[in-house]
């Protein structure tokens, strides 16, 4: 009988939503830590670093072990840690040091989170569908309805239960990664590779010159996104005077769901279109974005630039991994952790560039974000240089 693959990609689907809510609900809480465990804002904006940290290094040590224990067993450890690390969160500030227990809870969450970026896409490429680039798209967008649905969903509940019952939501998001680590122990999971194949060795993997140019692509993928995402919100309450609620409603969940909704299109209608010029489109379209949020004086255009760039940089992350899956067929698990690893590093560059040339310029974001236009910019390079290559 033959494997049904339905439930191998929708539990891919919960996975990256599983993603979404170890990323994005702890910062929901920022306030409510410093003000219930008494802990300085300082301390606090680390962990936001300490996740990110922890998953980059998920990243690189998963090539020395995924491949031994293999795709089920690696996927429904991430599972565990994700729940393990948000029902820590209910106990462990209570009976230790209130900081160090969110801490370690964030630590166990940030594992799993970690293979949870390694391992997906893989699992999804290795399922047979018709077009990998269309699933690989629709894959992505998962994360961002996730993001939006655990803004909306938590907003909603701190509402009508207040936020002082945060550790009932806790264990309810928790369930989500114990639901899908019982789908993921009984799904069919195919490998990436086909009987007789060997995975390329890093060492293959450095000595290739497109391997590079797609760490360099999703580099530039990860920064574009977060370069402008990170300071969303500040622009709509700076510009708008609308209050700090408002401000994420306006800046970074506009972005998530733009970003979304570009994924889905191409999701819906992949077959349609061409990959390499639909990235073209995308990276042209966040460079005027970028151009928008840091050159225009109207606000207004401030925002629209940042909602544009959720909408062009949808393409970027999953159409790279696309790239990568096809270019380097046998590319295997230390090529997508690498990736993972180049777009994590992106991730955290972005905003950083920003952050810092905002400094050096006396405070003015707006040229902040200006300075990282060079991501785009950079990106469409290595397309152009990539299509060029193809075409001689």
């Amino acid at each position: 009988m033959k494997p049904n693959y339905k439930t191998t990609i929708f539990a891919c689907f919960i996975g990256y939503i599983v993603q979404a809510i170890v990323n994005n609900f702890i910062p929901l809480l920022f306030i409510t830590f410093q003000t219930t465990y008494e802990i300085p804002l300082s301390k606090i904006t680390l962990l936001v670093t300490i996740n990110f940290g922890v998953q980059l290094a998920v990243d690189l040590i998963s090539t020395l072990f995924v491949d031994r224990i293999g795709y089920r067993a690696s996927i429904v450890i991430a599972q565990v840690f994700s729940a393990l690390g948000l029902l820590s969160l209910t106990f462990l500030p209570e009976i230790m040091d209130p900081f160090l227990g969110i801490l370690l809870a964030v630590i166990i969450y940030a594992i799993g989170g970690g293979i949870i970026e390694v391992l997906i896409s893989p699992i999804m490429e290795s399922c047979p569908t018709d077009n990998k680039e269309k699933a690989m798209s629709l894959l992505h967008s998962f994360y961002c309805w996730g993001h939006v649905g655990v803004v909306l969903i938590s907003t909603l509940f701190f509402v009508l239960f207040g936020i002082d019952n945060w550790r009932i939501l806790a264990i309810v998001w928790a369930l989500v990664p114990i639901a899908n680590g019982v789908i993921f122990m009984k799904t069919p999971i195919a490998p990436l590779l086909s009987d007789g194949e060997r995975g390329m060795t890093l060492s293959e993997l450095f000595r290739n010159k497109t391997f590079w140019l797609l760490m360099v692509m999703m580099l530039c993928a990860g920064a574009s996104e977060q370069g402008i995402s990170q300071w969303a919100s500040a622009f709509a309450e700076l510009g708008l005077g609308v209050s700090k609620s408002m401000g994420d409603l306006l800046g970074p969940m506009a972005f998530a769901i733009l970003m979304g909704t570009s994924r889905a299109i191409y999701g819906k209608f992949g077959d349609k279109m061409d990959l390499d010029r639909f990235m073209s489109v995308s990276t042209v379209l966040c460079i005027v974005s970028y151009l928008l949020a840091g050159l225009m004086s109207l606000p207004v255009l401030n925002l629209v630039g940042c909602a544009l760039c959720g909408l062009s940089v949808g393409i970027m992350w999953p159409g790279t991994f696309s790239r990568a899956a096809v270019s380097l067929r046998t590319g295997g698990t230390a090529m997508f952790a690498l990736l993972a690893l180049a777009g994590d590093l992106g991730c955290s560059s972005g905003p950083t560039l920003v952050g810092f040339v905002s400094d050096a310029l006396g405070g003015n974001m707006k040229l902040g974000i200006l300075a990282a236009v060079v991501f785009p910019a950079v990106m469409l390079l290595c397309l152009l240089f990539s299509r060029k290559k193809k075409d001689a």
